[in-house]
């Protein structure tokens, strides 16, 4: 066979950048309402009308009569994708902020702890029953507050004496970048009720799903925050031109009271940005119904057994390998079963996936279509099937990480993430500046003192009082989340998360990923373009 020629780089097409000679027409749409463009867009499908002449005929009343048969009765619910909204949630603290986060169709961004000193934002205080309580949180919250600060101020000192400013790099961004860095390793001090906040956008489908799930949370402050949202939805909007187009407004009534009266009404009526598509997002019996179970059936399972030690990122194989007790055939045989059975506990105690899976498939089939069961038994006929029923993906990594760190993998959607709650119980992490700084007795003292304020809490008594001790927990803390992608994810984090500009915690775990996958596939190593932690970073570039 005869061997095709590549073109040279001279004879390669050129590409205009001037409009084509086409029939077809490319506009963009601006100064629509969410809801008036989804309705538009679905007209595709049973109009022949164009795009300007469905949005000239379309008013509110009728988007919202099409919207309430179509959506609601007939259950044509991808025309709520057509709907993007914009949405600012600002005061709200990081615990609530990851759950908000959580959601694969999401789009935002939140503040960032390394640009920013934290102590500034304030904290979120939940309802303890006894006054005592009430103290000791709000001691325990002012105390790691104290300590982010001393630290951030020590490291910062100490990354400016190993660190010479180059002559050609300005003072300013000298300290700017140094100071980065120093809040990277203070935030570990960072407690969960620190306040955050986040931009969002997203369909109107995905935030009535999202309204739901944090309707049926069990924090007081996130299902709080369903309700703001629900009612954001359903209120009128933020309007960031309102200011000008007043003063416009009253420059026309000084020459036109009557024009100007038309224009108030044109131009600062009130929008409402999914008044129809989320009205009846409500708590969702299904996942609070089989949350309970879940969480019964996974003490009654694990009958208290001590948490084994795990490694930072386990690469969960399809077959038993090692020390796993879940044998090879078992695997081969109800691999899919047993997978579901545990990802379906996992996210409902505090035990690795490895340890949980042993016990599973140990347990036989019987029981093992029982744990199946239950996460079906309350779903309802709109309902979506669970996140742990996202399986089969071939690379599943169980990962014990900061809390910290976790936020930023956290933001890889493309792959199915099961999260464990926030708990003490796995230790935390210190960053190897902090004994350099020379605070290191301040930092382990600041985490023992939280970790026993936060039992003692938890114990206190009262409604929801296990929740509302998390809020105490600083980021240092580890927390066990399972990831589970395909091989092009696993090398985009990989890739992405080793560059030096990166925070150690979570370069560390995604070079553990790539040694993982190279480990197990030898040959598939070379595709990973990954740089090696273990080379030294210079602290001044980002």
């Amino acid at each position: 066979m005869s061997e095709v020629a590549s073109p040279e780089p001279d004879t390669l097409p050129s590409v205009s950048t001037s409009a084509p000679e086409t029939s077809v027409e490319v506009f963009a749409v601006y100064g629509v309402e969410p809801e008036i463009q989804a309705y538009a867009m679905a007209k595709y499908s049973r109009s022949s009308l164009s795009m300007k002449d469905s949005l000239k005929e379309i008013t509110l009343q009728k988007a919202e009569k099409f919207l309430n048969t179509f959506y609601f009765q007939y259950g044509h619910r991808s025309i709520a994708d057509l709907a993007h909204i914009a949405l600012a949630i600002e005061r709200l603290s990081i615990l609530a902020a990851i759950v908000v986060a959580d959601e694969q169709r999401w789009d935002g961004q939140e503040r960032s702890t390394r640009y920013q000193n934290f102590r500034k934002s304030g904290y979120y205080t939940p309802a303890f029953a006894e006054p005592s309580s009430q103290a000791l949180y709000r001691e325990t919250i002012e105390s790691l507050f104290a300590t982010y600060e001393k630290l951030s101020q020590s490291t910062f000192e100490y990354l400016a004496s190993i660190t010479p400013r180059p002559a050609e790099m300005k003072p300013d961004a000298y300290e700017r970048t140094l100071r980065a860095r120093a809040f990277d390793i203070s935030r570990y001090l960072l407690p969960l009720a620190t306040n955050t906040s986040l931009g969002e956008i997203v369909n109107a489908r995905t935030l009535e799903s999202q309204v739901a799930h944090l309707l049926s949370q069990p924090h007081k402050e996130v299902r709080d925050l369903g309700a703001l949202l629900k009612k954001a939805a359903l209120s009128p909007a933020y309007n960031a031109n309102e200011e000008s187009l007043r003063a416009l407004v009253a420059e026309i009534r000084a020459l036109s009271p009557e024009l100007a009266e038309r224009a108030e009404r044109e131009l600062l009526r009130e929008v409402r940005v999914a008044p129809t598509l989320v009205k009846y997002a409500d708590p969702s019996a299904y996942e609070i119904e089989t949350r309970r179970e879940l969480e019964q059936a996974a003490a009654e399972l694990m009958r208290g057994a001590a948490i084994e030690p795990a490694p930072l990122v386990d690469l969960i194989d399809d077959d038993s390998t090692g020390d796993d007790p879940a044998g090879k055939d078992v695997l081969e045989k109800d691999g899919l079963e047993i997978e579901l059975a545990t990802t379906l506990l996992y996210g409902h105690c505090h035990y690795s996936y490895r340890q949980l899976r042993g016990v599973i498939a140990a347990a036989g089939k019987a029981r093992r279509r029982e744990l199946i069961d239950l996460g079906l038994r309350h779903r309802g006929r709109h309902d979506e099937m669970l996140r742990p029923f996202y399986a089969g993906q071939h690379f599943c990594f169980d990962i014990l990480m900061d809390i910290g760190g976790f936020r930023d993998m956290h933001r890889h959607r493309r792959c199915v993430q099961i999260m464990q709650d926030f708990t003490t119980a796995h230790g935390f992490d210190t960053p190897p500046e902090v004994e350099a700084a020379g605070v290191r007795s301040d930092y382990e003292s600041a985490m023992r003192r939280a970790s026993a304020a936060v039992e003692k809490l938890a114990a206190s008594g009262g409604e929801e009082a296990a929740q509302s001790a998390q809020y105490a927990i600083p980021l240092a803390f580890r927390k066990r989340t399972l990831f589970k992608m395909d091989f092009a994810e696993t090398v985009y984090i990989s890739e992405l998360r080793t560059t030096p500009a990166g925070h150690t915690s979570y370069r560390n775990v995604a070079y553990a990923m790539y040694e993982a996958v190279a480990k197990k596939h030898p040959a598939l190593a070379k595709y990973f373009r990954v740089v090696d932690v273990r080379e030294p970073v210079d602290l001044l570039k980002r």
